[in-house]
């Protein structure tokens, strides 16, 4: 049963009076209204709302007020796909609701009217959860129930209908028929909606299945029966501009996608797999990227040590980290704040993925031989000043950027390593000499993303002091041991964490390490060295996030391995 402590015929005559006595009507408004109320048989506050006499955000607040029910503002609000499936779209538009999230047996229920019995009991008895009630302004309520049920509905009607039409039969020719380009076009539109990172689009033995990486965690969205996984396939691979008969090998394309007056990419990769062709669809959102340091977490320090590094007329400054970590966006950041008026600045990308004014970028193909060593060599003929390379894979490419860094340019570049330190004996292992690695290379910069804490539900830790001191952190002079958490809400999905930001760490090469990286190299030498200069590691610039409140410590341990 609902927690709402009042009964109707209690807190109707309070809402008038609550109205008036904080002078939002008067005396003869609040007459007319309830002799109107009594005879169309309505609610009080939707006969003030009729009359013109109160908006439909104060009725709210004063239902809110009179019930002991949150005001939820359904503006900021995340709802899983597997918290909207509980209550059927005709449900929610019957009876104005729309399921937030659920803890336990309890579902949490915004409601226009949150002293509607009829509502709650029938809720109750179609889901088999009970229902805690909230507060929301009605308008506002149609509105999100449309936002957030829209996609979801017309998916389902769409599978519905491809199925009812018999259009998986025709295979991969039911990939140009209009429901199924309906279907494909939704499937990217709910992603975008959703600050979804990546479309997982994965053949099972029995169906498609469709997941959705969000702030780095995957969740999964929606089953498709597999009678549809050949026009589904076949659709996102007409999109991207790939041969619809080779199955037998990977494919990477594009996808150019509008949605309202933003123009998203979405980069897509085939693989083959037992049960078909496996798909991922990366978003590339320009219009969200921010790139700013601070937006992506970088500390003012850091900040200030980076943008040293880029006034340098030379040199190699490398970014790394695993697949997924932010590393092009720090690339792109950096390159934003080289003076392209002034610099002949060039890319060499695999493959591009946002445009930058003033800037000339070069997608390297591989199967053509414009491979990264090649044009790298073509672009040093270019009169360049500045050089990205998209990432480091072979020797060729290591020692043509190594030496670019060495005869006055600044070059900026990738590798897959799993700390900024791991760079050197990488590059090393890759054949490149140490000597010319130690004068090239003029910082490292480790990165991994973590889910930031929730705003709306962040609260602090009763337990720091414990946790700290079990897993011997030390603290830096003057800072508190704090820990926060998100205990879970309806604006991040009850996953107590929404968005996401940047642990760091920046290796200056000094000239005191060139030494060490000569002769071996000798890697405890190197970290003997970054430990007396205080370098901060990727730990401790977690660890810092973690006791400003930025992020849980549960997520530092997560992405560094503690």
């Amino acid at each position: 049963m609902p927690t709402t402590p009042i009964s109707p015929t209690a807190a109707r005559p309070l809402l008038g009076t609550s109205l008036l006595q904080d002078g939002w009507i008067t005396q003869e408004q609040l007459d007319l209204a309830v002799r109107e109320t009594k005879r169309k048989g309505v609610m009080l506050g939707q006969t003030l709302i009729g009359l013109g006499f109160i908006t439909e955000k104060v009725l709210a607040h004063y239902l809110a007020e009179g019930t002991q029910t949150d005001l939820v503002d359904l503006s900021k609000i995340f709802i899983p796909s597997e918290i909207l499936n509980l209550v059927p779209y005709d449900i929610a538009t019957q009876f104005q609701v729309l399921p937030l999230g659920k803890q336990g047996n309890v579902l949490n229920l915004a409601m226009a009217d949150p002293l509607n019995i009829v509502a709650v009991d029938t809720i109750e008895s179609r889901i088999g959860l009970n229902v805690h009630t909230h507060t929301a302004p009605a308008q506002e309520l149609i509105e999100a129930i449309e936002r957030h049920y829209a996609h979801r509905e017309s998916i389902k009607q769409l599978l519905d209908e491809l199925m009812a039409k018999g259009i998986s039969d025709l295979g991969e020719d039911g990939s140009r028929v209009a429901p199924m380009i309906r279907l494909c076009n939704q499937l990217i539109t709910a992603a975008i909606q959703s600050r979804v990172t990546d479309i997982h689009i994965e053949p099972d033995e029995y169906y498609l299945r469709v997941r959705m990486r969000i702030d780095g965690i995957l969740t999964q969205e929606i089953l498709i029966p597999k009678p549809l996984q050949a026009p589904i396939t076949a659709r996102f691979k007409l999109m991207a501009n790939l041969d619809l008969t080779e199955k037998r090998t990977p494919q990477d394309g594009r996808i150019p996608f509008t949605l309202g007056i933003r123009r998203i990419d979405l980069r897509v990769s085939t693989l083959p797999t037992n049960f078909g062709e496996s798909l991922v669809l990366r978003i590339l959102d320009k219009g969200a990227l921010k790139l700013e340091f601070q937006a992506l977490g970088f500390t003012s320090n850091d900040q200030t040590r980076i943008q040293s590094l880029i006034q340098r007329p030379h040199g190699i400054i490398l970014v790394t980290g695993p697949t997924g970590s932010g590393k092009t966006t720090t690339l792109y950041t950096a390159l934003r704040h080289v003076d392209a008026k002034e610099k002949s600045v060039f890319t060499l990308e695999d493959p591009i993925e946002y445009q930058m004014p003033l800037i000339r970028q070069t997608q390297v193909h591989p199967d053509i031989g414009m491979t990264f060593a090649a044009g790298l060599r073509a672009l040093l003929r270019q009169d360049p000043d500045v050089i990205l390379v998209g990432e480091i894979r072979d020797q060729e490419t290591a020692d043509l950027a190594m030496r670019a860094a060495l005869t006055g340019h600044l070059v900026f570049s990738t590798l897959h390593t799993n700390d900024a330190l791991g760079a050197i004996p990488r590059l090393i292992d890759m054949g490149v000499e140490a000597f010319l690695l130690a004068s090239a290379l003029t910082a490292i910069i480790g990165q991994r993303l973590v889910r930031c804490i929730c705003p709306e539900c962040k609260i602090e830790r009763t337990d720091a002091s414990t946790v700290l001191t079990d897993l011997r952190v030390e603290l830096p002079e003057g800072v508190l041991p704090t820990l926060w958490t998100g205990k879970g809400c309806h604006a991040c999905g009850q996953t107590g964490y929404k968005g996401r930001a940047g642990i760091y760490e920046i290796i200056q090469i000094t000239d005191e390490l060139h030494g060490p990286i000569v002769h071996g190299p000798d890697m405890a030498g190197i970290r003997a060295i970054i430990r007396r200069d205080r370098m901060p590691t990727m730990f401790d610039d977690g660890l810092m996030k973690a006791l400003q409140g930025i992020t849980t410590l549960e997520e530092v341990l997560r992405v560094t391995g503690g």
